[in-house]
C-alpha cells in the first residue's frame, strides 16, 4: 500500500492504495464520488474525465499514485458551494445536451477544459475537442450547442435536431 495525498473538489484528502488502482476506482469506491463514470476501461469514450492539476485527464488511464499531490476537481466539483449548477451543467440542462447522461459528467468536465483554454469556440472546434468523448444517445448536436452556449454565444440559429 502506498499513502497517497491529493486535494478532491477543494478537500484534502489522504488514502492508502494498491500501486495498480485506477484514479477512477479510488474516486468512485474509496471517495464515493460516484459521478465520474467507468464507460469502458479502455479510455475510448471519455465518460471518466476528471481535471486534474487544471487539465482534462481520462481518470481510467491514470494511476492513483500518479494523483499523489495533484489537485482533482471531479463532476461534484463543478457545481457552486450552495449545490446550484455551473454554467455549463445548466446549459446542459436548458439546451437537452443529454438523454441517459451516463456520457454528461466527462462531457460536461471536457467542455469545461476547452472553455478555460478557449472561451469562445466555433462549432468545428467543440465538435474537434468532444472526439475522445462518446455519447450513444444524443448525436452530440445539443451537446454542441450547450457548449456554445455556456460560452456566451448566441444559439438561437443553430436549429435542435
Amino acid at each position: 500500500m502506498t499513502k497517497v495525498e491529493m486535494t478532491v473538489n477543494g478537500k484534502q484528502v489522504s488514502r492508502d492504495v494498491e500501486g495498480q488502482t485506477l484514479l477512477v476506482s479510488m474516486l468512485r469506491e474509496d471517495l464515493r464520488l460516484t459521478g465520474t463514470h467507468v464507460g469502458c476501461d479502455t479510455s475510448q469514450c471519455g465518460a471518466c474525465v476528471v481535471h486534474v492539476n487544471g487539465k482534462s485527464v481520462k481518470a481510467c488511464t491514470m494511476f492513483a499514485i500518479e494523483a499523489d499531490g495533484a489537485d482533482i476537481k471531479t463532476i461534484e466539483g463543478m457545481a457552486g458551494s450552495d449545490g446550484s449548477l455551473s454554467v455549463i451543467q445548466s446549459a446542459f440542462q436548458e439546451h437537452h445536451g443529454l438523454q441517459c447522461g451516463f456520457c454528461t459528467p466527462g462531457m460536461v468536465m471536457t467542455a469545461a477544459n476547452l472553455l478555460k483554454d478557449n472561451p469562445k469556440p466555433t462549432e468545428a472546434e467543440v465538435r474537434h475537442y468532444l472526439q475522445g468523448n462518446i455519447c450513444r444517445c444524443t448525436g452530440y448536436h445539443n451537446i454542441v450547442k450547450a457548449i456554445m452556449a455556456a460560452s456566451g454565444q448566441d444559439v438561437s440559429a443553430i436549429a435542435a435536431e
